[in-house]
């Protein structure tokens, strides 16, 4: 940064800004499980951040999160046998996504209670420093 710690909010907002990543990639596989595709190559693959944790240089011991990147993660797609199907290859398979439904479902969870306990920290912070302004007039 710029030689100032990390404030209380930037800490809290950056844990917020990854954890909104992390809904993201949740929701999108979420959206694209149970989808089919004609090859094992163009069926969805399940997407995960990687967060990385930052440390703050200006305060020792401080740090918060950044997502790094966005990788594929997960199980390989399925082989389903579904001649009917018009994306079906010409052995009659389909290739469904390798999304766990109820493994998303439990990340998503988690992804908003902590997303919550960042909003708590801000609305704590705030009302911290609105109960000293008050002592002081």
């Amino acid at each position: 940064m710029n030689g100032q710690p990390l404030s209380i909010f930037q800490i809290s907002g950056r844990a917020m800004s990854a954890q909104l990543v992390r809904l993201n990639t949740t929701a999108s596989n979420l959206a694209n499980a149970g989808t089919v595709a004609s090859s094992p190559g163009e069926a969805y693959r399940p997407i995960k951040p990687v967060f990385r944790t930052h440390f703050d240089d200006a305060a020792a011991g401080v740090a918060t999160v950044d997502v790094e990147q966005v990788v594929t993660a997960g199980t390989e797609p399925t082989k389903r046998y579904d001649p009917g199907n018009p994306l079906a290859d010409a052995d009659g398979n389909v290739w469904e996504s390798g999304v766990d439904e109820s493994a998303e479902l439990i990340d998503m969870m988690e992804t908003a209670r902590n997303y919550q306990n960042n909003v708590e920290v801000l609305q704590t912070a705030k009302d911290l420093i609105l109960n000293t302004i008050k002592l002081g007039s």
